[in-house]
């Protein structure tokens, strides 16, 4: 264990490999056959399942920063098994992370986020707090969900896509009346760079054209595009979810 720190109160499970300068604090789980990179921080009361990779300068389990006081008590971040998380990625305390989840290089989670079973996570995504994502969604690099966001299962969301939640843009007395992420429904989809504005919702198998600007809720089964975005015409029926090869329940 040279290079390394394991606090004696953890519970790591010797099958597990790990680099150089992981550090482990108190209360952590470690299932079987584990891999951790180098330069890996695993905060305290962590629960990692088994055949998860854990790649190098990643940090788990870290405690969301106050908000105006004292940071409230969250539950440990849970990582279900097989799940893989890239280097130099953070990922804070009270994450669920479903199993078989692939998350890529560079990608911070934030607390009361939950992640289904078998979605993707690509490279540079930012998901800030209080988000829920169904499972086998695929969120491709850079995007940015906002916090109040609920991405139903079977989602795409391209590269730089952009959620809002704030119609004030910024501190005012009346905020938190008109905050709130977009939702997506069970198949959205959604264009490279497009924009959504706070609250809209995303019909089940809607489609948003690359660069739109969405101001205002998407039926289910239409394309719009645009900016602002305007009903184009209905979603091929091969394209609809029922009729996609990737799709089972």
């Amino acid at each position: 264990m040279e290079g390394r720190y394991v606090d004696p109160r953890s519970t790591v499970d010797d099958s597990v490999v790990m680099g150089f300068g992981v550090v482990i604090e108190e209360d952590v789980l470690i299932g079987p056959n584990v891999s951790i990179g180098h330069n890996v921080v695993i905060h305290r009361g962590v629960r990692i399942g088994p055949g998860c990779r854990i790649g190098s300068n990643t940090v788990l389990g870290r405690t969301a920063p106050a908000d105006g006081g004292t940071p409230r008590e969250l539950p440990p971040l849970v990582v279900a098994p097989n799940v893989t998380i890239g280097s130099l990625c953070v990922i804070y305390r009270g994450a669920l992370i479903n199993q078989l989840v692939q998350i890529g290089d560079l990608v911070s989670v934030r607390e009361d986020v939950t992640i289904g079973e078998m979605t993707v996570i690509c490279r540079g995504v930012t998901i800030e707090n209080k988000v829920t994502i169904g499972r086998k969604v695929k969120i491709e690099a850079e995007a940015y969900v906002t916090a109040l966001s609920n991405i139903g299962d079977h989602c795409f969301i391209a590269p730089e896509v952009t959620f809002t939640n704030d119609n004030l843009l910024g501190e005012t007395r009346d905020r938190s009346r008109s905050s709130g992420g977009p939702t997506l429904l069970r198949g959205a989809r959604i264009g490279g760079n497009a924009t959504l504005l706070p609250g809209v919702q995303i019909g089940e198998d809607a489609l948003v054209g690359a660069g739109s600007v969405v101001t205002r809720d998407v039926p289910a089964g239409v394309i719009v595009a645009g900016v602002p975005a305007r009903l184009l015409r209905p979603v091929p029926t091969e394209q609809l979810l029922m009729r996609r090869k990737m799709y089972d329940q």
